[in-house]
């Protein structure tokens, strides 16, 4: 026989969910800090050149990015194309997209864009040529390539 005996049943206490929403919230706002969005589709293969000494840009909010390679769709051909946005350009229209880039930035702003020219390695570098001379005619003298670094410096 024993000395104590349980009466009553004991129920198992229910999972306190008040710091659920903390939790939710904080889970959130890490994915709106460390999440980038694309501003552009590429329509255009980029495989960037490699190079010895790579610079990382500080405001990337102030770059404005030409892309240059052959089309990803096969369809469209292998001969090397201009992506200004999300459209296929010619050499005339990079003028036209430099000024617009300029007005949607703020006028303090305007004189530290750059205009990043990310471009295939295997593009003939007379289209980099015609796209910077271009840029030249606008004004938009700051210009940086996009590359990557050498596997044996990393």
């Amino acid at each position: 026989m024993s000395k104590f005996i349980k009466s009553e049943k004991k129920e198992v206490p229910q999972m306190s969910t008040s710091s659920m929403p903390d939790i939710v919230f904080m889970l959130i706002f890490f994915f709106m800090i460390t999440t980038t969005m694309r501003q552009a589709d590429p329509l255009v293969r980029t495989n960037v050149p490699e190079a010895s000494q790579v610079e990382k840009l500080e405001r990337k909010s102030l770059v404005s990015y030409i892309y240059i390679g052959p089309p990803s769709n096969k369809k469209l051909g292998n001969e090397s194309r201009i992506q200004l946005n999300d459209s296929f350009k010619t050499l005339d229209d990079i003028p036209d997209f430099i000024m617009m880039e300029r007005e949607s930035r703020d006028e303090v702003d305007r004189k530290l864009i750059t205009t990043s020219i990310k471009a295939d390695q295997t593009v003939r570098m007379g289209i980099v040529t015609d796209v910077k001379q271009q840029l030249r005619e606008v004004g938009a003298f700051k210009i940086s390539y996009s590359a990557r670094k050498t596997a044996h410096d990393e």
